[in-house]
């Protein structure tokens, strides 16, 4: 069972990794930097939006815009801060215009989401939109039906108290949604009071595999230290 600093050392490898994907050409083109995700390494709250937005590839950081704001509001009405949550995206990387994430880019990039997930750990997760529901959920089930009913789903190796939300955005364009959104919100700290769920056992044991060893390398360069603004993590 890895430590608090063994997850957190292998969240910024994963962000390193991250940060260099070409694996949507045209989304490493128009990228202006990837957005990862920031806050908490260890959160027991975690909320997954859609993509990032023109302010975020700019900054490199999730949800500094309006909806950034409004997301701030809702958790300091609920007793919380931005450095106690994990926030990040189901894209890390800005759609040219801010179009819709295809499927393609979705699929692409899930291992780094699921891989956050299983680092950080969350006990809650808020899914913020159709998108991030949808691919969590595994089924098309639309965000205006699912959003305010909780549920426990595994999502990689790690059960996860799932909860769709409308995302902050969408509520900015429909007033009377920032309401249910708020409406949804307040139930938040009720969920973490449950605890995480119980886990999912493995059923058979890893067999380590043969240590080969390989003829020296020459030394690689040291990578160059991770800026607290570029992860964001706290």
């Amino acid at each position: 069972m890895p430590s608090k600093d063994e997850r957190r050392e292998a969240l910024k490898a994963v962000f390193h990794e991250a940060r260099g994907c070409v694996k949507c050409p045209q989304l490493a083109q128009t990228r202006h930097t990837v957005v990862f995700g920031a806050g908490n390494a260890d959160a027991d709250l975690m909320f997954v939006g859609e993509a990032p937005g023109r302010n975020e590839d700019e900054q490199g950081l999730p949800f500094v815009g309006q909806a950034g704001k409004l997301l701030e509001t809702l958790l300091g009405e609920i007793g919380l801060t931005r450095d106690e949550v994990f926030i990040t995206n189901t894209l890390k990387c800005r759609p040219p215009g801010n179009r819709d994430p295809h499927p393609v880019e979705i699929e692409r990039c899930q291992a780094y989401l699921f891989r956050q997930i299983e680092l950080v750990e969350p006990t809650v997760i808020c899914t913020l939109g159709n998108f991030s529901t949808k691919l969590l959920r595994g089924d098309p089930t639309g965000i205006t039906r699912l959003h305010g009913r909780e549920e426990v789903r595994v999502v990689g190796p790690r059960a996860v108290r799932l909860y769709p939300l409308f995302h902050p955005a969408a509520a900015l364009y429909t007033p009377a949604n920032v309401e249910v959104l708020r409406r949804d919100f307040a139930r938040i700290p009720e969920l973490l009071a449950l605890g995480a769920p119980e886990q999912p056992r493995r059923l058979v044991e890893e067999e380590p595999e043969p240590v080969i060893e390989e003829p020296a390398l020459a030394a690689e360069p040291e990578p160059e230290p991770v800026a607290a603004a570029q992860l964001g993590l706290f």
